[in-house]
């Protein structure tokens, strides 16, 4: 896809991973706090008891932040139903993303505060913010500006974004249906194999994913996004999302492309503006470096949809391997996926941010 892909004998050559765990559930993103809580969402696609689980040191599971939140049985607004989206902040709250698509509930932010151990925060996202056709999913924290700003790829034509006012709690749906976040008319094909889904007729159908991959500059002056079915990464002022005084016009008139990527799903970047990817089409983790080339960095069948990245203490870089494509969902009703899964340590170029 871009000229500047490594081949893949050149990128096996270098050790750019270790595997931390082996996981009989499929995780679905993954967040690591200035502490070293390693936090993952598990995947609902693959339908987990608990939606969150903190990694422990001895290698066990626990619900995060405790059973009682993520009880499948529970009545309770506040329940954990779908989350995938989770970010720490400098703060040491989590925030987690809950798409509410399981049981087909109301959107939310929810923020723990992994200090003191109690509820930060909820944050409601009704229609018209989140339509019935979202899918929220990724999202960036940004403390300078105290905003979150939400990717959600929405049905395609619709796809947005979501800004959060952490101060007032309310929030915005703006950029929609711009040339930056709707997907490409390309196919995701990985292992001579297209993703496919099932419509309500029962027919398969080649999704078309919008705005997904999403991470912000440590200076909080660039946010970074793009579609996951999409050959660019665009850029826009993190300062320009928030204004609320720009209309739709104007803010679209901010939105600059920044470099190619391949189709990929959840981004991290560094302190160098080197941005991480799972390149998922090649089984591979890639890197669009500061000087907006790509690189390949590994490449080989246990890089099977690496989903998430996070940069936790000490310069770390954390992935999470799923294999979504082998799901039911994604392989036309067929589920051909098994354990384990993975959580990895990427060898990073340059140190990033915690929670990032």
């Amino acid at each position: 896809m871009l000229a500047v892909f490594v081949s893949r004998a050149q990128a096996a050559q270098q050790p750019s991973y270790e595997i931390i765990a082996r996981l009989a559930q499929a995780p679905g993103n993954v967040t690591v706090t200035e502490s070293g809580k390693i936090i993952m969402s598990q995947h609902q696609f693959y339908e987990p008891n608990y939606s969150v689980v903190e990694h422990r040191d001895d290698g066990s599971l626990a619900p995060f932040p405790n059973k009682e939140l993520n009880d499948r049985l529970s009545h309770s607004e506040l329940k954990l139903d779908s989350v995938l989206g989770i970010r720490s902040d400098a703060n040491g709250v989590v925030w987690m993303l809950d798409n509410g698509m399981r049981s087909g509930v109301t959107p939310k932010l929810v923020g723990w505060d992994t200090k003191a151990n109690k509820l930060r925060r909820v944050i409601y996202l009704p229609p018209p913010i989140a339509p019935k056709d979202a899918f929220v999913n990724d999202f960036a924290v940004d403390g300078k500006h105290n905003k979150i700003f939400i990717a959600d790829p929405a049905g395609g034509a619709n796809a947005a974004f979501i800004v959060v006012d952490l101060q007032t709690g309310a929030a915005r749906r703006v950029l929609e249906g711009h040339s930056s976040v709707v997907p490409e008319k390309i196919d995701l094909v990985i292992d001579g194999r297209p993703i496919q889904v099932k419509d309500p007729a029962g027919n398969l159908v080649r999704p078309l994913i919008g705005v997904n991959p999403i991470t912000e500059d440590l200076q909080n002056e660039w946010v970074y996004f793009g579609p996951m079915h999409g050959t660019s990464l665009y850029r826009i002022k993190a300062a320009d999302l928030a204004d609320e005084a720009l209309n739709e016009k104007q803010l679209g008139a901010r939105v600059e492309r920044y470099s190619a990527k391949p189709i990929c799903d959840g981004i991290s970047i560094d302190r160098d503006n080197n941005i991480y990817l799972g390149d998922l089409a090649e089984n591979a983790i890639g890197v669009i470096k500061g000087d907006r080339s790509y690189q390949r960095l590994a490449q080989n069948e246990e890089l099977s949809w690496v989903d998430s990245l996070s940069f936790g203490p000490g310069g770390k870089l954390y992935a999470v391997v799923n294999r979504l494509h082998k799901s039911a969902v994604l392989n036309g009703g067929e589920s051909l996926s098994k354990p384990p899964y993975f959580l990895i340590e990427v060898k990073a170029m340059a140190p990033g941010l915690a929670g990032r």
